[in-house]
Formats: structure tokens, sequence, C-alpha cells
């Protein structure tokens, strides 16, 4: 759209309003702690809407921006403007600051309704950092333009950590992690607080702690660690909403109703003392010497080993500079483990710049990061550096492969739903939102419940559906709204989207009905032993026959069958899923004793692997999908299976596809994490400290025990 000249109206309003001493040079900054900042002035990192946007509803309640610090009141040289081109008449409202997340709110007066299709200027001057007093170098200004009808979206939750798993709750969570959740789209600050977003263990008492928000993601920080092996509920209220008023759309009613988002998750024994990481950055890092031929209009990001907490990347942060020292002026956002930096302006051509990442970066747990410039365990920042060229990047992504793929039959009903894009994209701009699951219609059905995340190593994004897919029904995915780091839009290519699929009436192709057995936690056919009073089953638990079990009723998140008729339908259901398993035809031969981990160092790939004797992982061993979400896992043992490494999933494998079937026993290592439903012969031991995202079903065939002692067992999705 052409911008207008606009008239000389203006609405300005004093900023902040009580004086403040700024003599408190060493005040520690509430959200990334350690002693004040007394040299760099502060700065806007991000603002709603954003720069440029398009678009943007008429009926906005609020515009904000979030400083790089928090902000000190002061009277008279502060100001929020807004202009609007073209047009007679500005909003009015009133300004408040929210210093512990750093943001200031215009709100428009009740009833008030923007301009459509005209561009709007916003404009914040003289703002001071409450620690140093220092003031803002030149004035903040961006632009955005009104769409021509209102918002009737209510705002979801796209993504949380712990995530949400269904049926509940996900397990090994540090007790000195932040919890967070992230919306689909830019949320009202203010209706963000400890009111609106609770959790609670034992009893009805909330926890408490702070709640912040930054980068449409909403953190709930606990005053103090939490207690072990507990679980523990996250609510956002319907308080929650979005700019224009919506209340949160939940996950327990069908939308457009408004309803809270519920979720739940079980602590580990011990706190995470692991240093997040970058693994990948864009442009990418090269040693020695930049890379080269970057475009002029591209944005920087960097992909991290775990959940960060998104209030600590700011523009002191995340940083970029050029010729000299002056950090270029831009903007930071984070969304699905990737922060991404936008410079304001474009970059200079035939320019060396350098990104940094400091260690005032922190994971959930509050560990600083540990960069490229020293050794680990030691805190350092990440610097990497590019030299840009001239041209700019205007090549639109497209998607590149879906799974399943366009009028696909007989899809699993537990499947997730992958779209591979042609390039690096920009996570905030990857969610329930951009990326939706209905179906198939006319009319189209609604959209369904699911998470949405982005993987910047594969350009994948992922919807996971919130329950199982209705067997025998076409469903259609979209991915629109989706930008490249370069903010350009994505546009058809040759893989069509949308596209549809049919589901069929069972699970993943090759995996293992397990019948009434897969409510099961853990199931034996000769007693239940448990030596550790952390020991926690997320699942229902199963002894037929036998009478002794070591278990307590608190220690079973489920429902405990002895020698009732449920747990004689599982055994029974357990033998034909043994007996399955074992008449698979044989597959990739492994050698008695070969440690699968040291056999496929980068990832074993979907199969079935039959060894006649022991089968070991004694080195970590990771299940790699390849971006298919149905890939099935059966590990067909002739003896035993023994553990001692952990195992990870990778590219969209899941728990609920992996099965292990030793003819006799299986032992799972101290303190390793394991994945998959183990159906043995015989008996099965979980040793000190075992987490088992799977179920342990043990006695198919032959008198079974489970030896528990300390463990977490969480049944997989469906």
């Amino acid at each position: 759209m052409k911008i207008r000249s606009p008239k000389t109206l203006a609405l300005s309003t004093a900023f902040l309003l009580v004086a403040l001493a700024t003599g408190c040079s060493g005040n520690r900054d509430p959200i990334l702690g350690g002693g004040g900042n007394i040299n760099p002035p502060p700065t806007v990192i991000s603002t709603t809407p954003a720069n440029n946007a398009t678009g943007v509803p008429v009926n906005t309640t609020a515009i904000t921006a979030t400083f790089s610090e928090p902000m000190a009141p002061i009277t008279g040289g502060a100001t929020f403007t807004l202009v609007g081109a073209g047009i007679g008449t500005t909003p009015t409202g009133t300004v408040a600051l929210d210093a512990t997340n750093r943001i200031a709110t215009f709100t428009f007066t009740a009833g008030t309704t923007l301009a459509p299709t005209t561009v709007f200027t916003a404009t914040i001057t003289g703002a001071r950092s409450l620690a140093t007093g220092v003031a803002m170098v030149s004035p903040h200004v961006w632009s955005f333009t009104t769409g021509a009808v209102p918002d009737t979206i209510r705002p979801r939750v796209t993504l949380t950590a712990p995530v949400t798993t269904i049926p509940g709750p996900t397990a090994a969570v540090p007790i000195n992690t932040a919890i967070t959740a992230a919306f689909t789209e830019d949320m009202a600050p203010a209706t963000l607080t400890g009111t609106s977003f609770l959790l609670t263990g034992p009893g009805v008492t909330p926890v408490t702690g702070v709640v912040t928000y930054a980068s449409r993601i909403a953190t709930f920080t606990p005053s103090a660690v939490l207690l072990s092996s507990t679980t523990y509920t996250a609510t956002l209220t319907v308080a929650a909403t979005d700019l224009a008023g919506h209340a949160l759309g939940g996950n327990q009613a069908a939308l457009p109703a408004s309803s809270n988002y519920v979720w739940t998750f079980t602590t580990s024994l011990a706190p995470d003392t692991t240093r997040p990481r970058v693994t990948l950055t864009v442009p990418v890092t090269t040693i020695p010497g930049p890379t080269a031929n970057v475009a002029t209009n591209t944005a920087i990001s960097a992909a991290f080993t775990e959940d960060m907490a998104p209030a600590t990347f700011t523009a002191a942060s995340f940083t970029l500079t050029g010729p000299g020292v002056t950090p270029v002026a831009g903007g930071v956002t984070y969304a699905s483990r990737v922060a991404v930096f936008t410079p304001l302006a474009l970059l200079a051509a035939n320019t060396t710049y350098t990104a940094t990442v400091t260690t005032a970066v922190t994971d959930l747990a509050g560990n600083a990061l540990a960069g490229n410039q020293a050794a680990l365990p030691a805190a350092s920042n990440y610097v990497w550096t590019f030299t840009t060229a001239a041209p700019l990047d205007v090549t639109a992504p497209t998607v590149t492969l879906t799974n399943p793929i366009d009028l696909a039959t007989n899809v699993a009903l537990n499947t997730a739903v992958n779209a591979t894009f042609s390039e690096a994209m920009d996570p905030l701009t990857i969610s329930l939102a951009t990326f939706t699951l209905q179906a198939s219609g006319p009319p189209l059905g609604d959209a369904l419940l699911g998470s949405v995340v982005y993987d910047p190593l594969t350009f994948m994004a992922t919807f996971t559906p919130s329950a199982p897919l209705a067997p025998s029904t076409s469903y259609t995915a979209t991915v629109v709204g989706a930008k490249d780091l370069a903010g350009n839009n994505l546009v058809p290519g040759l893989v069509p989207n949308p596209w549809t699929f049919t589901t069929g009436t069972g699970v993943a192709p090759g995996a293992i009905v397990l019948g009434s057995a897969g409510a099961y936690g853990i199931m034996a056919t000769s007693a239940i032993t448990n030596t550790g009073a952390a020991t926690m089953i997320n699942g229902d638990v199963s002894l037929d026959p036998g009478t002794s079990c070591g278990l307590l009723p608190v220690q079973v998140n489920g429902t405990i069958h002895i020698n009732d008729t449920v747990s004689a339908q599982a055994r029974a259901d357990l033998l034909v899923a043994y007996n399955f398993g074992k008449n698979l035809p044989p597959g990739v031969t492994i050698s008695a004793g070969a440690d699968l981990g040291a056999l496929y160092p980068v990832g074993i790939p979907p199969g079935t692997y039959t060894s006649g004797s022991t089968m070991l992982v004694s080195t970590p061993l990771v299940l790699d999908a390849g971006g298919n979400a149905n890939a099935v896992w059966v590990f067909q043992i002739g003896s035993s299976l023994t553990t001692n490494a952990s195992i990870s999933l990778a590219n969209g494998a899941q728990a609920k596809n992996v099965f292990w079937v030793p003819t006799l026993d299986g032992t799972i290592g101290v303190g390793t994490i394991f994945y998959g439903t183990v159906i043995s012969g015989r008996d099965v031991t979980c040793q000190t400290g075992a987490v088992i995202n799977g179920r342990i079903l043990a006695g198919a065939t032959l008198a079974g025990t489970i030896a528990l002692d300390t463990n977490t067992v969480n049944v997989p999705a469906p």
C-alpha cells in the first residue's frame, strides 16, 4: 500500500508518570540478573504489531513495545505517539509500563477501532533505563497497516515446555525448571499474570512464582525448586486475551469456545545443571573466517539444544555489530528453540558482521550459555561472523515435502503431520495459526487441537494432534502465512499445499498392536517389586497372576488391576502382541552382544532388527525417523536386552512406535532414559533412576517379575 503524507495530528501521551531517582546503577535486572548495565542505552527490541506488519485487525486494542531492560518512570521526557496517515483523527488512550516484562503498552479508549487500510506510525522517545537513568539514543519508530476487517479468532496455545502430552503427564522434568506456553498471536501482556497462569502441585494451593511475557511466550518461574517425583498441573485461564480482547481457546473444549488450557508434568529427582548450546546458526558458523555472500535483508538466527528462557533474549544479549563497535539496531524474537535477530534496516553490502549470543541467555533452569569461545562446562559467548553481498533475498520459500503425502490412504490414526520447507524459516511464523489440520469438506471442519514445533536443522514443521485421528476420515493440512528469515512469504510449489490424506483404521504400519495392554505403564505375570519411594507410574498397572505388588496407590497415576477380569484380558493381549513381534519376518541381523549405539553412531533408521542372542545399548542410541512420524522400530531379541546408555528420538520418531521384544529378560540401566515398549518373555529390571518413556510389559510366556527402583514410567500418547 502506498503511504500518504500524514497530517500533523499526533497522540502525545506522557509515557510514564512519577519521578524516580536514577542514582542506583548497582541495581539487579529482575529479568536477567547480575549487576546493572551502566553503559549501553536502552533500546526497543520488539513491538506489536511488528514493524511493517500488514492486515492488522481494526479492533486491535493496544500497541506494545518491549525494551532491552526495565525502564524507569520519569516526568515529561518520554512520549508514545501514534499517527494515522491521511486521516483526521487518531486514537485516544492511556500508556502503562510493565517494568517486570519491560513492556510499554498504549491501550486505546474502550470502543475505539482503528481506521481500515491505513498506515499508522508509532514513535517512542525519551524513555530511560531504570538502573542507570540513561535515555534512548534516538526515537524508536515503526509502522503498520490495518486490514479491512476485525480480528474474530481466539488465541491458542501452540507449544508448551514441558510439552503437552495426551494422555498425561510429561515426565523427568528438572525440579528447577520454568514453565512456558507459546501462543498463536500477540497477547495482551497485562492479562498474563499470576492469576491467569497458575501452577499447582499436591493439593490446591498454587505454587508461588513470577510470570513474564516475551516473543508471544508466557513464562512461569517458580520462586523455589519444585518437589521431586511430583506431578504438577499448569493452567492458563480464559483471563488471558489477545490484543483484540479475545479470551483463550484452550484444550478442554472445541473451538471457538473460550476455555482454560491445562497440561501436566512430573518432576525428576534432580535439577538441570547442563548448559545450553547453540546447534545451528543462520548465516551458518564457519571456521575459519566468515560465511560469505549473505543477503543484506536477512535476519540472523541461532538454534539451541533445549528450551530457553524467552525473556533473556534482548538487544543486549543477542547483538549484531559491523564496522566499529556500535550494535546494529534490531529486534529479537524467540520460538521453537530458535532466537531471531531482525535488523531494522538493510545491512550494508560487502561488509563483515559479527553476531554474538551472550551468557546472559539462559535455559529454563537458569543455566547460562556454553558458547564456542571456551571449553565446556564454562559459560561463554557464542560468536560468529558473516559477510554480506549486494543482492537482496527475494526467493520465496515453498513446501518441498509432506508426510503424509498428498492423497495418501490408510494413514495411521496416531500420525503426526510434517511439512518440510525449501529453506530456513522464521519460527515465529509457524504455529497453530499458520499450520492447520481439519477434517476435509466442503466445508472444512474446525481446526484440530494440537501442537506445532519447527526444527531448524531439517526445515521441518510438525503438527501433532492432541488426540488420535478418526478412522476412515479425510483430512486437509494447510500451511499459510509462514515466512523465511528474509521476510518472504510462503508460496505454492511443486508439492501440493493444502494437501489431503485419508486415515485407515489402525496405528502406524508395522507397529505391534497391544490391545488392552497398551493402557499399562507396567504389567507383570508374577510379581512387582519396588525399592524407590519416588517411583511414579503414569499409566495403569496390571498384575495377573500374582499378589505381590510393591507399588502404593500414590505412585500410580492410573488404575491398579490385580487378578481381575481387566488384568486377565490384558495378559491375553500381551501374549498376542509378543507372538506378533516374534513372528514378524527377520530384519537387519545384529550379531550377538553387539552395541546398537556403536553400530549406528549417527542414528538408527526405522525397521526390524533381529538378534539370535543378546542385544545391548552401551553407547547413546538415536532413533531417527527421517521426517516420517509413522516410522516403526521392532527389535527382535533372542535372549535378553541390556541398556547402559540413554536412547533418544529424532526427526519425528515417536515412543509409541518403538518395540523391544526379548525372549527372556530386559535390564534398563542406572539413570538412563529409555524409549519404547518392552514386551518380554520373562523378567524386566529397571535400575536406579531410569526413566522409561514407554511401557514395561513382562512375562508374556514365563512367570514375569518387574523390579523397580526410583523409576518413572510414562505411557506414550496413543
